[in-house]
């Protein structure tokens, strides 16, 4: 949602400067937060009753409905898929990435990729922190981007890298990428309840949560722990969809994996999370290393067929091998043109030194 909200929280019936200002302690500073807040988190964070908490929820809804900011109860197929043939699609600089993703990655839609290190997590993540940032002409968001870093593995050089060698202003790219450096569980779980007012407040367009889980895997140890692990990050994903629809923008999940020893034959490689994090995923994607190439294999996905590509990391970002051949093919020959130059050079000095030699 590119416009302003011009609806506020005090607008829905009941809502008095009492109840806004509970609602504004708890985080929900817009009517849009409401709007994609659960019964349970406002019983919990308001200390009201599950009906109250329904009542306005139901309401906020209601009025953004009416308002032509939500989509309708009921709709037809025909309306959908209209609507879905304007869906905004982000490049990733490679041609064959993007024909996995039918066009790029998607706006009102949580993607995930998963993979072991060094897979190019982290590297994609990189390269959409600038395409998103170009105009939709040019196959990017005409947005800013919220970088959530729970790794410690966002680079800014890497990003002025990139920027470079693209030929775009350094400065202003990164300007446009918002870092929120989390440190704990806690930490990212607030971060994502007020998801809402960061969006609104600085124009964003693409949200990258690298990684999904590292801070809960680590936290809650043990099976012991694994139910509340599991819930807490049912809610994550869950705000995050939410916000990704109501908003409509892109949000990319990386997340880590694990072996599974019960797998004989195949790849006993397994995105890490379970269930949760992969049915809440509207995309997910699986990377891994392929020499000095990476494949990417989509794994799930409501409408695209199960299909993998290659790509590989370039000074440039994302790119794809038949390109990199190109260009490493151009620069080997272009060493060896100026080589044979100076060779050149070089023999024809050495011949004009043994004449005037001789001359003497």
């Amino acid at each position: 949602m590119s416009e302003a909200i011009e609806v506020d929280i005090s607008d829905l019936p009941g809502v008095g400067p009492a109840t806004k200002a509970k609602l504004e302690a708890g985080g929900i500073t817009t009517i849009l937060d409401l709007a994609a807040s659960t019964v349970n988190e406002l019983v919990d964070n308001l200390n009201i009753t599950d009906e109250t908490a329904h009542n306005l929820i139901f309401e906020a809804q209601r009025l953004l409905k009416e308002k032509g900011y939500l989509e309708k109860d009921l709709v037809s197929a025909q309306e959908l898929y209209d609507r879905r043939a304007k869906m905004v699609r982000c490049t990733t600089y490679s041609n064959n990435l993007d024909k996995l993703f039918l066009g790029g990655i998607e706006t009102q839609a949580v993607t995930e990729f998963y993979g072991e290190f060094g897979s190019g997590k982290t590297q994609i993540c990189h390269t959409l922190c600038i395409s998103s940032q170009t105009t939709v002409e040019e196959h990017g968001l005409g947005g800013n981007v919220l970088y959530i870093d729970t790794e410690s593995t966002f680079r800014p050089e890497r990003i002025a890298q990139i920027a470079k060698t693209r030929n775009m202003d350094v400065d202003k790219m990164l300007e446009n990428i918002h870092v929120a450096k989390v440190y704990n569980a806690s930490h990212l779980e607030l971060i994502i309840k007020a998801l809402g007012s960061l969006i609104q407040q600085n124009g964003i367009k693409l949200v990258i949560v690298d990684s999904i889980i590292s801070l809960h895997r680590a936290e809650f140890v043990g099976r012991g722990t694994l139910s509340e692990r599991q819930q807490k990050l049912n809610a994550i994903m869950h705000r995050l969809k939410r916000i990704a629809e109501i908003y409509n923008i892109a949000i990319v999940i990386t997340n880590q994996v694990q072996a599974s020893p019960d797998t004989f034959f195949g790849d006993p490689t397994k995105a890490a999370g379970g269930n949760i994090i992969g049915h809440a995923s509207t995309y997910r994607v699986y990377l891994r290393k392929a020499g000095q190439e990476r494949k990417a294999i989509m794994i799930d996905s409501p409408c695209h067929p199960y299909s993998d590509t290659n790509f590989v990391i370039t000074e440039g970002g994302i790119g794809d091998p038949d390109e990199a051949k190109k260009s490493s093919t151009s620069s080997w020959k272009s060493k060896v043109a100026e080589k044979t130059v100076k060779r050149a050079v070089s023999s024809k000095e050495d011949d004009e030194k043994d004449s005037e030699e001789e001359k003497s």
